[in-house]
């Protein structure tokens, strides 16, 4: 019952954690990003045709429980243990791991550290590392688009929305920003803004706010480790990413032993939304290659 079609939840430490079953075939866990962005904007209709995709609802995020430590406390390892019980829950052999953005810096962690339950990973649309240095890039990339866009009306509103992230302080600012910014995660928002613009009324999102329960940043740096990942990965990322761009994907494809890179050449921060059939091909490929039950070893 535990994959059979719709939401289900368990408990654990007394915190609610929410899962949401969609499709049929192989296994694959999805981990959504921010942290604090709601599940759904995920939603992979043309995968869930090929494969049983399980949506993660984080813990602190939407109706999953809070921590005693709420908004802080979310950190990678605490994400990853929540992990553990689920896919425990599954009863399969192993599944496919794929995180987006945030949910890609988690995923990266839980291969690295509990890989037993894993057949592969795919880290969409993130990074090696947190801090100043992906913070600098990522504005280098912003100003990139600010200039592609230049005088464009829909442009102040979105740089006001990257002005704002730092007084980000509960849900309301967290879905402002959210959505405010969003133009600049698509390759091409306004020129297809009658497509995208129901995407972004969508977004939902809980403030979270990046510190631990001793209001300590969860920094990142993953270099040094994912040399010795031995989890089959797969990384994707889009060209016009702003957040998490090339240069980041290209450095986890490097770093890990044999990994792949499918880099999608129309999109921003959201190729599933952007290149569906070409994102969703890589993950069919990826996953029909490295079936459950295959052992892994260390190079």
């Amino acid at each position: 019952m535990a994959l059979s079609s719709g939401t289900h939840s368990f408990t654990l430490g007394g915190v609610t954690q929410r899962y949401h079953v969609h499709g049929t075939g192989p296994v694959c866990v999805a981990l959504s990003g921010g942290p604090g962005i709601h599940w759904e904007y995920l939603r992979m209709p043309l995968l869930e045709q090929h494969l049983t995709m399980v949506y993660v609802e984080p813990i602190g995020t939407g109706d999953s429980g809070r921590l005693p430590s709420h908004p802080h406390g979310y950190t990678r390892d605490r994400y990853s243990r929540f992990l553990e019980v689920l896919i425990s829950r599954l009863d399969v052999p192993a599944v496919h791991l794929l995180g987006h953005s945030h949910g890609a810096f988690v995923a990266a962690y839980h291969a690295l550290h509990r890989s037993e339950q894993l057949a592969g990973v795919i880290l969409y649309d993130g990074a090696p590392v947190t801090g100043p240095e992906h913070g600098e890039e990522a504005g280098r990339r912003v100003q990139e688009f600010a200039a592609r866009y230049a005088g464009h009306p829909g442009l102040d509103g979105v740089l006001a929305a990257f002005g704002a992230m730092s007084r980000i302080s509960d849900d309301a600012s967290t879905e402002a920003v959210a959505r405010g910014v969003l133009p600049s995660y698509f390759a091409h928002y306004w020129e297809n803004e009658e497509r995208y613009a129901p995407f972004r009324d969508a977004v939902r999102a809980t403030f979270i706010s990046g510190l631990d329960e001793y209001l300590a940043p969860d920094l990142i740096d993953d270099r040094v480790a994912l040399k010795g990942l031995t989890v089959p990965a797969l990384v994707i990322v889009g060209r016009y990413d702003v957040i998490c761009g090339p240069r980041w994907s290209q450095e986890m494809y490097e770093l890990i032993p044999d990994a792949r890179l499918v880099v999608l050449e129309d999109s921003g921060h959201m190729g599933h939304i952007e290149e569906p059939e070409v994102f969703g091909a890589a993950v069919r490929a990826f996953v029909q290659e490295t079936p459950a039950g295959a052992e892994h070893e260390a190079p």
